[in-house]
């Protein structure tokens, strides 16, 4: 395993920005300690043809101005949306950025992903790579508590790439934290994703309303447009949704426990992904109003990715019947989601 560290760029205070790539015999990934960002993500094809699968920007003066899409970011303190931009706890209410719609989306306009994080390079049990960390402070956002967060990046010789969130807390607090990567298997820039096979490990989502609050309700997804228990291009029934996918899937199995998420075959290139997490949802959102121009000034559309955020239920801090999302003192907070990577030469029906 290698890794390496450079310079990615200036902050306009003059803080120096690094990039660091991690690569084993076939892969590699590179984070930046500018809001925890994977900034690429290099798979071979087939027929043995490495290419950038994540999409995003050449330059850190992209990720300054132009990240409102959240290419790559790690999202927090709670990733997804709460109704009306607040929530009580304990019998307070705290009041969030009302930035979407009247509702707080990614925790609003304060970003975790434009803060600089310390970094350090990590071997563990799950391979080799970056840990970002900072302290979050009691009030950022909005949010209750002091928060100490670990953000680990880790390859392995297996092409496993892991994200591994850890996190303690002073204050009851709500918590729930993703990479917000958009993926494209084909390629970044190389077309849309509606002719990969997905498959998730769910028989049901989150009814939402129209501003996409959940309303408490849960949808049987089987048999209809929604339905990915079984593999099924994204494309093909996807002009039968009113908006597109962004919607949060319930995974089945054990709260808390590794389970699968998530299967992706692109046929071209032959590339699988293969995706794990002991988080008890996952976004699928299939960047139904993307419009940027992204690395090597190619311009990525609508539907040129799609995104796996793997997440406490969204609004969770406002709805009793959805799994706990609060994070006490003295309770650790770990999140962990896999990516694994290989090649297939027939669809996930195989």
């Amino acid at each position: 395993m290698n890794i390496k560290k450079e310079q990615f760029g200036l902050l306009s205070d003059g803080t120096k920005i690094y990039l660091y790539t991690v690569s084993n015999k076939t892969m590699s990934f590179s984070v930046t300690d500018y809001g925890c960002t994977l900034t690429s993500l290099m798979v071979p094809d087939k027929n043995g043809q490495g290419d950038d699968i994540v999409l995003g920007f050449s330059t850190l003066d992209g990720y300054i101005m132009q990240n409102n899409a959240f290419f790559g970011v790690l999202v927090g303190r709670f990733a997804n949306r709460i109704a009306n931009a607040s929530f009580t706890l304990n019998g307070k209410t705290y009041t969030l950025d009302a930035n979407d719609n009247g509702n707080c989306l990614h925790s609003g306009n304060r970003q975790f992903s434009n803060l600089v994080w310390d970094a350090k390079e990590v071997k563990t049990e799950h391979g080799e790579g970056i840990c970002f960390s900072r302290r979050i402070p009691d009030g950022f956002q909005g949010f209750p508590g002091n928060l100490d967060i670990e953000v680990y990046y880790l390859l392995n010789e297996e092409n496993d790439l892991t994200m591994l969130y850890r996190a303690k807390t002073d204050a009851d607090t709500p918590i729930s934290l993703t990479n917000h990567s958009y993926f494209n298997l084909r390629g970044e820039g190389n077309g849309s994703i509606l002719e990969h096979e997905l498959k998730l490990n769910s028989h049901s989502f989150l009814e939402v309303d129209k501003n996409l609050i959940p309303t408490g309700s849960f949808t049987q997804s089987d048999g209809t447009a929604y339905d990915f228990s079984k593999p099924k291009k994204i494309g093909t029934e996807i002009d039968k949704t009113p908006f597109g996918y962004d919607h949060c899937y319930v995974l089945n199995g054990t709260e808390g426990e590794l389970k699968d998420c998530a299967e992706v075959w692109e046929p071209i290139s032959g590339r699988y992904m293969k995706v794990t997490t002991n988080l008890s949802g996952v976004q699928l959102y299939t960047a139904n109003t993307l419009s940027k121009q992204g690395k090597n000034n190619v311009f990525y559309g609508n539907h040129s990715a799609f995104c796996l955020e793997t997440q406490a239920f969204p609004d969770a801090p406002n709805q009793n019947t959805f799994p706990s999302c609060i994070l006490k003192p003295h309770e650790n907070y770990e999140a962990i989601t896999v990516h694994s990577f290989l090649i297939k030469e027939s669809t996930l029906k195989i």
